[in-house]
């Protein structure tokens, strides 16, 4: 099944040369604003010969930031700046999406200059980046039932912003333990409105969001990334066998251009479940060792997750290290390791834009 990654495939209106996906990964190289920076344009154009790139999570409202120098798309200039990228893409052949991620209680005045908000006021339980170093997280404040609405119309304006700064399309983050996965998990969304409580008001935020931004730019055009059972950021879900069948079934109607399953085992009854039930595209990002990247550069384990039935793989540390990486896939060249897990988050072309391809290497 891993001959199956070269062959070309269709994602809503797109159609892609190969099944590999370039993962959404933040590098922290934005200005402080929240503007990419020319080298971002390098490095994404580097790596266009992915079926697909994820562009990096950016944020659709100030307060949404998470870390420093992360990616915005919530003004005219972050849209300028998003520009020079797509257009240094689209030049070297490639396809883009952008994510569209809220941190919620992940994020720091110090960082936003505002105080996070979540579904109820429960800390991030670990420290947190900020400009000044790792610092304390904030008891973050509740969102209001105005909250919510303002945020829904900022996920779909950023949309909007997405598609005018040259992007093929958007990824809703519902993952990671930012916001939106912070209203799926029960022990941090303690509400008991409409937004909390059983899983079929768990799910009404990231509902209500998804359908937002498919109206905004169309379904075809939008994507929902989620990762069950995953731990990070201190979330903890009590009912992941429940909550993603229910929160899947409630978008089958919409027409999404995929569903994009983090930290998928494809021997797991769930993802089973997930592949049986989604009506369009299942994309699928494999569990990699954290800091390595397997000598096949992941090809084992994106051939496991064809065989389940994942449409496309998306992979994150392998195309960091790697620009070329679906060169190196198809022919069985070795793969560069990442260097430095320091270096994926500070800025310069170190560790970013010096990895060599084949060509340079020989």
């Amino acid at each position: 099944m891993t001959n199956a990654l070269f062959e070309p495939a269709r994602l809503g209106e797109l159609h892609l040369p190969n099944r590999l996906v370039m993962a959404p990964l933040t590098r922290n190289r934005a200005a402080a604003d929240g503007v990419p920076l020319p080298i971002m344009a390098t490095y994404y154009a580097q790596r266009a010969s992915a079926g697909l790139i994820i562009a990096e999570a950016a944020t659709p409202n100030a307060e949404g930031q998470t870390y420093p120098n992360i990616t915005a798309i919530h003004s005219r200039a972050h849209v300028a700046g998003w520009r020079r990228v797509t257009d240094a893409v689209h030049a070297a052949g490639g396809r883009m999406f952008l994510q569209l991620q809220h941190g919620g209680r992940v994020g720091h005045p110090d960082t936003s200059g505002l105080t996070p908000v979540a579904p109820s006021p429960v800390p991030l339980p670990e420290t947190i980046f900020t400009p000044g170093g790792h610092q304390d997280a904030v008891v973050p404040r509740e969102m209001t039932a105005d909250d919510i609405r303002t945020t829904i119309a900022d996920f779909a304006a950023a949309a909007r912003n997405a598609v005018d700064a040259g992007f093929a399309g958007v990824e809703v983050h519902s993952a990671n333990g930012h916001l939106l996965h912070q209203f799926l998990a029960g022990n941090t969304n303690r509400r008991t409105d409409a937004y909390g409580g059983p899983v079929s008001r768990r799910i009404r935020f990231v509902v209500e969001t998804a359908e937002a931004v498919a109206e905004a730019i169309g379904p075809e055009r939008v994507g929902l990334r989620v990762s069950p059972g995953h731990t990070v950021n201190g979330i903890q879900e009590d009912d992941t066998e429940a909550l993603y069948p229910a929160l899947t079934e409630a978008l089958t109607d919409l027409g999404l251009a995929y569903l994009h399953v983090g930290y998928a085992d494809p021997d797991q009854p769930l993802f089973q479940t997930l592949r049986k039930t989604w009506p369009t595209t299942l994309m699928a990002n494999p569990v990699l060792p954290v800091d390595q990247i397997p000598a096949d550069g992941g090809l084992r384990e994106a051939g496991r997750l064809l065989t389940a039935g994942a449409d496309l793989i998306a992979l994150g540390r392998p195309f960091l290290a790697n620009p070329d990486l679906v060169h190196r896939l198809r022919t069985g060249a070795p793969v560069n390791p990442v260097r430095d897990r320091y270096l994926m988050y500070v800025g310069g072309e170190t560790g970013y834009t010096d990895y060599p391809t084949l060509t340079v290497a020989s």
